[in-house]
């Protein structure tokens, strides 16, 4: 996706205030075709619109009750192509988890400037998971409250090679190809093999999917 091409986005809040606040931060480059404030209207939205990016509340009126999590698992077969930004407050890490479970790409906090939304929604349009660190610690103590699981992965991580193991958290903290290549001094192409490699070792399809393996084990 080139930089300067246009996103297409839809914002997805019940606050018209905040609808209306972040659409005027958001960047000249990110073109807001909609907005919807329940889970019904959003999914209807999605597949008239199809977005690249749905900046998706957590907290929804509407549908079944599910909010935001509703929204991925109703109006993604609807759209394959939409991918879906969570957007939550600090203190609601079980709805996050509830939507990154459903499917979205990645959260970030509503104190996040207009540019830090942007660039997160660029980012995910690219492939990237992106998460807000301000939320990491509740998301880690929330996926280990629902799986029980404990960080003793010792014989899932011995599947890897210590600079898969590397390359491995570094994805799954939402690093870009590019970032993760430069931090390592290693290539691009080189990355995608080990990406590649680690999900093929670990049996999973996608960086959301690693994300979502990795912070079940507190590995992050």
């Amino acid at each position: 996706m080139s930089d300067t091409a246009p996103l297409t986005t839809l914002i997805v809040d019940d606050h018209s205030i905040f609808r209306s606040g972040l659409r005027a931060d958001l960047d000249t480059g990110i073109d807001v075709v909609g907005e919807a404030a329940t889970v019904d209207e959003a999914v209807t939205r999605v597949a008239e619109l199809k977005p690249r990016v749905v900046l998706l509340d957590v907290h929804l009126p509407g549908g079944s009750g599910g909010g935001g999590a509703e929204v991925v698992v109703r109006a993604a077969p609807l759209s394959p192509e939409t991918l879906f930004l969570a957007l939550s407050v600090s203190d609601a890490a079980d709805d996050v988890v509830r939507v990154i479970r459903a499917g979205a790409r990645g959260y970030i906090t509503k104190s996040s400037s207009g540019a830090e939304v942007s660039s997160a929604a660029r980012r995910v349009a690219e492939g990237d998971a992106v998460f807000s660190p301000r939320l990491a610690g509740f998301v880690l103590d929330a996926f280990g409250a629902i799986s029980g699981e404990t960080a003793q992965a010792d014989h899932e991580l011995d599947r890897l090679s210590k600079r898969e193991q590397e390359v491995m958290r570094l994805i799954a903290r939402g690093y870009a190809y590019k970032e993760v290549a430069t931090d390592l001094y290693i290539s691009v192409k080189t990355v995608e093999t080990h990406v590649s490699s680690v999900l093929r070792k670990l049996q999973l399809s996608s960086r959301h999917e690693l994300t979502a393996w990795a912070l079940e084990r507190k590995l992050l």
